[in-house]
């Protein structure tokens, strides 16, 4: 049986109209991305590429991490929708990063929900500290390093450095893991230790360190040491 194209889907199925009518929520992922596409190939319409995407990059993450050369290469995709699907996942990215409003952060799920959807796309490890008040709401985030593949190289004074120019109470430290894996290595751990000991010394809270990964095959997307109990 042939794939209809678009504009012969019963207009509620189709992912235009379907988004207009109902708001983005309402969408699937591969339907949202279907409408960046605007169009399919032959015997293909939008949705089955953009379904096709996602299978070949293996997540919505993987393929907003893809380089417009690899997305190129799909069948269905070519130069220019890969251009225009970069800068929409450029622009996600960039919203992430921006100030958020001054609320509480205290938690693994309220970090994940600050930084989650950004630094789980990243490619290499980013260490950055969340700054917080003394009713720990959130004053900034600063990037303190930008590692390798598998490795955030971050010192003590540099990771704390922020938390004084700040003046902030209490301080969370973050990286990522671009595996999407978030157990820690024993790196990591060593870390853990030698951040505990200096917070002890420069009397900050040292709150938590927290590993971001991601969820696929519906696994938490973070280790925290101190719900661990290790800090």
């Amino acid at each position: 049986m042939p794939t209809l194209k678009i504009q012969e889907l019963r207009e509620d199925e189709r992912p235009r109209e379907k988004l207009a009518q109902l708001g983005a929520s309402a969408l699937s992922e591969s339907e949202l991305i279907a409408i960046l596409l605007r169009v399919g190939t032959q015997g293909a319409n939008a949705i089955d590429v953009a379904r096709q995407l996602l299978a070949e990059f293996g997540s919505l993450a993987g393929l907003a991490r893809a380089r417009v050369p690899e997305l190129s290469r799909i069948k269905g995709v070519g130069p220019a929708k890969a251009v225009q699907l970069a800068a929409a996942f450029e622009l996600a990215t960039r919203l992430a990063k921006q100030a958020p409003s001054r609320e509480v952060v205290d938690t693994p799920a309220q970090v994940w929900a600050l930084l989650g959807a950004e630094m789980s796309m990243l490619t290499r490890e980013s260490l950055r500290v969340i700054l917080l008040d003394t009713k720990l709401k959130l004053l900034r985030v600063e990037e303190v390093s930008l590692g390798s593949l598998n490795e955030a190289i971050g010192h003590p004074r540099e990771i704390f450095r922020p938390a004084f120019l700040f003046s902030a109470y209490g301080i969370l430290v973050v990286h990522n893991h671009p595996s999407g894996d978030p157990s820690p290595s024993e790196a990591d751990r060593r870390l853990t230790q030698r951040l505990r000991g200096a917070a002890e010394l420069l009397s900050i809270r040292l709150l938590d360190h927290i590993i971001l990964g991601n969820s696929e095959g519906g696994r938490v997307p973070w280790f925290s040491f101190r719900e661990a109990g290790l800090l």
